[in-house]
């Protein structure tokens, strides 16, 4: 049996091997003398990895200072920094923008540029250009003056007129005033309007083309003469109905009787064909600014019947188109393409250029254009226009035959309200068609008929 003091001896051995020191390196000592441990000197290995964690410690004691300074200016170095990456952005280069097409001018829109620039001499309208071409317009000078000193005298809000030689296409007068917005005058005969009751004559086109009314048909309606509401536009089987012709209705711009030829009688198909020959939806006037009129197919009987009566505000047209439709019914149903300048002469006085007609389509038949001519007789004599072709007495102030339609709506650019009148004259024998546009925005100052009688005076003044 082993003692005690052996017992406890064993038991520190684990420790000194923790310490690194085994039995083998432990001095003898006497009984009662203590103990004395020495820690063994590293080696080898052990060494090694002391050496390294020194120098690591170094590296950290050294560069605490640095780093305490770094930190101190970190906002400095930002902004170092991101001014060096702004460098690099400033100095890459931009990638190339794709060139723009050229702008191509048409020589229609050339010379009414010039309009603003002509010298009127009698009836003798020029304009030269900076490379010395003098451009004779079509243009009749006397009617052109005294149309626009009438609008400007007036100061009417917005104004346009435009006439035409039906046979040819020739633009006798081209003229704009606005005592609001000048610049509007400008491009006004090329924008858009609601077209209202002009639009009554591509209604009767669509019916007279499919032989479906005549100038002397009788036709049913109810409510107002001039009701915009097409749901009382319903004839009453049981009778009891307004009755009127085709050409009365005409020339009174009779809403409930136009807005069913076009839904009970004609039909939605015969109208937007109708739509299609006049040139609406599409690019009619190649070579002009004139934007393309509109006319979108109504969706229900309801839409069908405002626009055949012409109660349809987004139905647009311009005065130069609706000028050229006049024209062309003046002109038995063919449409001539609108000619600005007769000719252009060089700077040694040679012609270069000469006006010479040309037919872009045909709206209707002779047939159908002589019908309409006679239905748009009566606005002049029985109609809308009566009053402003006709002193106190009743006595024409004009000795020609007039066929007119007139048009009266409110739109919104520029806001006010719409008054059309488009004509044609001689009856038996047209040598001007027209079409005035004047717009009010509040009272009114002068109607587009007044414009009419004032181009129609001066035109046959000398006949």
């Amino acid at each position: 049996m082993q003692d005690l003091k052996h017992l406890s001896q064993k038991k520190t051995l684990p420790v000194s091997r923790l310490l690194g020191s085994g039995s083998g390196n432990r001095r003898r000592k006497p009984d009662g003398e203590p103990v004395r441990t020495r820690l063994a000197v590293p080696s080898g290995k052990y060494l090694r990895r002391l050496k390294l964690s020194l120098l690591f410690v170094a590296i950290v004691l050294a560069l605490a200072p640095l780093c305490f300074m770094a930190l101190r200016q970190t906002k400095s170095a930002h902004s170092h920094i991101k001014a060096w990456i702004a460098s690099f952005a400033a100095t890459a280069p931009k990638p190339a923008e794709a060139a723009k097409p050229p702008v191509v001018t048409s020589k229609f829109e050339a010379v009414s540029d010039l309009l603003s620039t002509t010298e009127i001499n009698g009836s003798r309208v020029s304009a030269r250009t900076p490379e010395g071409l003098e451009h004779i317009y079509t243009i009749q000078g006397d009617l052109q003056r005294r149309v626009h000193d009438f609008l400007a005298k007036n100061e009417v809000p917005y104004g346009v007129f435009v006439a035409i030689e039906p046979s040819t296409g020739r633009i006798l007068g081209m003229t704009a005033y606005s005592s609001i917005d000048p610049a509007w005058a400008r491009r006004s005969m090329y924008d858009l309007y609601p077209m209202a009751s002009l639009f009554k004559i591509i209604t009767a086109s669509a019916a007279l083309e499919n032989h479906k009314i005549t100038p002397e048909s009788v036709i049913e309606f109810r409510g107002n003469a001039y009701s915009e509401n097409p749901r009382y536009w319903d004839i009453n089987p049981r009778g009891r109905n307004n009755r009127l012709d085709a050409t009365y209705a005409m020339g009174k711009s009779i809403n409930p009787v136009y807005g069913r030829v076009a839904s009970d009688i004609a039909g939605k198909t015969s109208v937007m064909e109708s739509v299609s020959r006049f040139g609406f939806n599409q690019e009619l006037l190649p070579g002009t600014p004139a934007k393309p009129s509109q006319a979108a197919a109504p969706v229900s009987n309801h839409g069908l019947r405002l626009m055949g009566a012409g109660l349809d505000h987004e139905v647009k047209i311009s005065p130069l188109h609706a000028a050229v439709i006049m024209s062309a019914i003046a002109n038995g149903g063919k449409m001539m393409a609108p000619g600005l300048t007769s000719s252009i002469i060089d700077a040694q006085g040679t012609e270069q250029e000469t006006f010479a007609p040309r037919e872009l389509r045909r709206l209707v038949t002779p047939e159908t254009s002589a019908s309409l001519t006679k239905m748009l007789s009566s606005t002049v004599l029985t109609g809308t226009s009566r009053k402003a072709f006709h002193d106190r007495r009743g006595r024409p102030l004009l000795d020609v035959s007039i066929a007119a339609k007139t048009g009266s709506i409110n739109g919104t650019d520029p806001k006010g309200h719409y008054s059309w009148f488009a004509a044609f004259a001689p009856i038996q024998n047209p040598q001007i068609a027209l079409v005035a546009l004047v717009i009010n925005p509040d009272k009114w100052k002068v109607k587009a008929s007044q414009v009419g009688v004032q181009a129609l005076e001066e035109f046959f003044k000398k006949q």
